[in-house]
């Protein structure tokens, strides 16, 4: 119960930090965006008007609370470029965001399991091959999501032409987004399991299950391998936030209609309705995936659940 409840109140406080930022943001950044929606030759009487149906004329206490009474109805504002209600400029983009991010996550995945265990394995077995292994994985995790992007680029579409340098234009044109987003990540996780790996080995039950003279696979994948993943499980959880966040410069070096490319343009603009709702999603999609892992993490290991409390 007290996890329950700490839990909740740091989610209701986290919100209300992002939603205040949120909120700040369009006074903070520079330029008027009711110019910059209306252009350069606009003339005043009709950019003061403006000001005022936006309430931009009101305090900033005022005009904080009439946003916070926006919200609580659902109401995102409406695109100053567009003029179409934020939440659908955000609803027709959301989709192809988070099919990356799950993606690149699910990759991610798939390559540091067997990887880390790899590693494990040869730290008990082959120091030589482990230190080469490690090493390179330190290098590959180091490199910059857009570095990585504009490597992959350059081989696999402008040298090789295997795949579409950008858009979306069918299952081709996600596969270099989805590495880019992907591989940093995923030798990340595959150090972290690996230590954990090598630590569960250590253990009573792993020695008694070697003593029966169990195949090596099994101890490693039936025994070890679960125990060393229940660990790691923040730290993925983190990682797949991350990879949510990183979405936003991957879209935009592959021109992925997505949000991402949404808030940089809408930045551009100055449509600043726009960016804050855009903000607001991203913030509260990292808020719930931090949420969903300490839940998920309490119940397999509820000593987590009772140490935090």
């Amino acid at each position: 119960m007290r996890f329950g409840v700490r839990r909740t109140g740091r989610l209701v406080l986290s919100v209300w930090v992002l939603v205040t930022a949120a909120f700040l943001m369009i006074h903070v950044l520079p330029g008027d965006p009711v110019r910059a929606s209306l252009g350069p030759t606009a003339p005043l009487s009709l950019i003061e008007q403006r000001r005022a149906a936006m309430g931009l004329d009101d305090p900033l206490w005022l005009q904080y609370v009439h946003y916070l009474g926006h919200l609580v109805t659902g109401d995102l504002g409406v695109s100053m470029t567009s003029g179409l209600p934020v939440d659908e400029v955000i609803s027709s983009r959301l989709g192809s965001t988070v099919e990356m991010a799950l993606l690149a996550f699910a990759v991610a995945v798939l390559i540091s399991v067997p990887l880390g265990t790899i590693m494990a394995v040869l730290a008990r077995s082959n120091k030589n091959r482990d230190w080469a292994l490690t090493s390179a994985g330190v290098v590959v995790a180091t490199i910059p999501e857009f570095l990585m992007a504009v490597g992959l680029v350059f081989v696999f579409s402008v040298q090789l032409g295997w795949t579409p340098v950008a858009g979306r234009s069918g299952p081709s044109s996600y596969i270099l987004p989805v590495l880019a987003l992907a591989i940093g990540p995923a030798f990340m996780l595959a150090r972290i399991i690996r230590v954990e790996l090598l630590s569960v080995l250590q253990a009573d039950y792993i020695r008694t299950a070697r003593a029966k003279r169990l195949r090596p696979a099994a101890v490693y994948l039936r025994h070890a391998l679960p125990n060393a993943l229940t660990a790691t499980l923040t730290v993925g959880g983190l990682l797949l936030g991350a990879l949510v966040a990183g979405t936003v410069l991957i879209e935009n070096i592959f021109a992925w209609p997505g949000l991402g490319g949404t808030i940089v343009q809408s930045i551009l603009a100055k449509d600043y309705p726009t960016v804050q709702g855009v903000v607001l999603v991203y913030g509260a999609g990292v808020l719930l995936i931090n949420l969903v892992v300490d839940v998920a993490l309490a119940v397999l290991d509820p000593r987590s659940a009772i140490r935090e409390s």
